[in-house]
């Protein structure tokens, strides 16, 4: 389904338009010429190329093209840009460029072979897991937001999560000395859980058919796809000596969520889900599992709710949950397959709901249905638009702040992170999800400081790592820019723009009611010298560059500077007294 500005048969001009306007963004291009006012057109010369696209700037400077305008002038004619036209433009090197191109070309390919073969369906009934699953727009401003490099069409219909197919996961008996696992419960008794009695007695007679008991070998799951992809070559000295075995699929069906590689159960979707390690590349990441964060999740998780479960604003006002990664396991962590097969189970969106409860990921609510109006629009004509905005704000940015300004805990709230709980469209509460190797805190600023896990415990690579590298930061600045980026910049700005283009609410509009609500709270609670720490009222930010960062460009910290769109927080710039 599209997001605003998409035209639906022609995915080919999505591409285009959103690699230009993330360049654009990313001042890759240059100087740009803007004229007009908010009605925009953009000029530039790239590539000994004279460039042009109209549009107009949307909050935090973001470039919002019309379809169809990217153009470039041959002679005194304007021809509309292909991807490869914008990709040649680009300043990068040669073998950037050329994967970069390869990429962008498979992101169309997957969003026509979409085109071409999935129903359109209405979204707005379906429960959570199917529509984690039908959530088929990608990143709204990465270029590459389908990739999935290592896919074909056959795996992208098979594995995908657009194509909604079931499959199970394929089970490995693994010498213990390669194993490393964090469960919260003994073996036997996790295994059983996870994959019921019966497959487990199923595999057990299959390893011990091969010889194997269970003092030398443990279970492992892998994806079908990752085992395809890792058995014929970087796994085969393991299995060819004999400590690596393979004992077929079992446990329930599994379906794959919008993040190709978390997976729910589609038999019980209240049972939890997992997250297996996938060797694709989509955006700007290869989907492998960082190998510390396998044995760290469960106790940043545990610790995450402690702070949660501590606070009674996140049970009565700002209501706050969150999905509980309680398991890990990990292959050869510290060998050259490390990441490559791994695991984290965590809880399910569907055990978290009441009676008469729904949720949605919240970059279901920046889409655009088959009938070519908004996801959210019945909820905007049952509650009014206004009604429903202040109390989306309450709901879904209140709970995240509070986590950063009060407890100086950060996570990567974006769109696919966040989920809605609502009743018949009314927000209620908040859900987080997936903070393995997304959360951040820096040690001074905790408001609990106590609860905090011991890293150097958890894992060698923690004892001599520098503030940056993994989960504690050196500034509450960096905090800041966390937030900033994944809530706003690349999350809320895209209900904004949606909000402007369909019902026209100028999005300069909605972030003042941001701005209002938080300052209303910054009073309400005191938080003064907190929120001057994290400096959020500054002119400018600095926001992460996605596509430099794809193509190895802007340094080592891969940002860039953009306007504030909450700038008119004057407060907030103040230094405490």
């Amino acid at each position: 389904m599209p997001l605003p500005f998409d035209i639906v048969d022609r995915p080919e001009e999505r591409v285009v338009r959103q690699l230009t306007a993330a360049a654009l963004y990313e001042n890759l291009f240059g100087a740009v010429d803007q004229t007009g006012g908010d009605a925009r057109s953009f000029s530039w010369c790239s590539n000994g190329r004279a460039w042009r696209a109209r549009g107009r700037l949307g909050a935090f400077g973001r470039p919002r093209l019309e379809a169809g305008t990217v153009a470039w002038r041959a002679s005194s004619e304007w021809r509309q840009a292909s991807i490869e036209d914008v990709v040649s433009a680009l300043p990068c090197a040669e073998h950037d460029r050329t994967q970069l191109g390869r990429e962008l070309a498979q992101t169309a390919a997957l969003m026509r072979s979409n085109l071409q073969h999935l129903p359109r369906r209405d979204r707005r009934q379906m429960t959570f897991s199917e529509l984690d699953a039908a959530i088929d727009e990608g990143h709204p401003y990465h270029p590459c937001f389908k990739s999935r490099t290592g896919f074909s069409e056959a795996d992208h219909r098979a594995y995908g999560p657009e194509a909604a197919h079931t499959f199970r996961v394929v089970w490995l008996a693994v010498a213990r000395d390669l194993l490393h696992l964090s469960l919260p419960a003994r073996e036997d008794v996790f295994w059983e859980r996870e994959i019921g009695a019966e497959d487990l007695q199923r595999l057990r007679a299959r390893a011990a058919a091969l010889g194997l008991d269970e003092r030398g070998f443990g279970l492992m799951p892998i994806h079908p796809w990752q085992w395809r992809d890792l058995s014929d070559h970087r796994l085969r000295p393991l299995i060819q000596s004999g400590r690596v075995h393979h004992l077929g699929s079992a446990g329930d069906p599994r379906r794959a969520s919008q993040s190709v590689r978390s997976l729910s159960n589609a038999r019980d979707p209240r049972a939890s889900g997992v997250k297996l390690a996938m060797n694709i590349v989509n955006t700007s990441t290869r989907r492998t599992i960082e190998p510390h964060s396998v044995g760290t999740a469960p106790v940043l998780s545990h610790w995450l709710g402690e702070v949660v479960s501590r606070d009674p604003l996140f049970r009565d006002r700002y209501r706050l949950d969150i999905l509980r990664e309680h398991a890990g396991a990990i292959v050869d962590r510290d060998g050259p397959l490390g990441g490559q097969i791994a695991a984290i189970w965590r809880e399910s969106v569907e055990s978290k709901l009441a009676g008469g409860e729904a949720a949605a990921p919240l970059n279901a609510l920046m889409a655009v249905e088959a009938d070519g109006r908004p996801f959210i629009e019945p909820w905007l004509i049952r509650y009014g638009i206004d009604e429903w905005i202040e109390r989306f704000i309450e709901a879904a940015v209140l709970p995240v702040w509070r986590l950063l300004v009060v407890h100086g805990i950060a996570t990567e709230a974006h769109g696919q992170n966040m989920v809605l709980v609502h009743r018949d469209g009314w927000p209620e509460r908040l859900i987080l999800r997936d903070f393995h190797d997304s959360l951040e805190f820096v040690p001074g600023f905790l408001a609990s400081p106590a609860l905090a896990p011991d890293f150097e415990t958890l894992n060698p690579f923690y004892r001599d790592a520098q503030p940056n590298q993994y989960y504690w930061m050196q500034r509450p600045e960096d905090l800041r820019d966390l937030f900033v980026d994944c809530l706003f910049v690349f999350n809320l700005s895209e209900i904004s723009h949606l909000l402007q283009s369909f019902y026209g609410l100028n999005e300069s509009a909605f972030w003042y009611r941001v701005t209002q609500r938080l300052l209303a709270d910054v009073a309400e609670y005191n938080l003064d010298p907190r929120v001057a720490r994290l400096g959020f009222g500054t002119r400018e930010i600095v926001t992460e560059s996605l596509l430099a960062r794809k193509l190895g460009l802007n340094g080592p910290d891969f940002q860039h500077k953009v306007p504030n769109a909450l700038a008119g927080l004057s407060l907030m710039t103040r230094e405490p007294a």
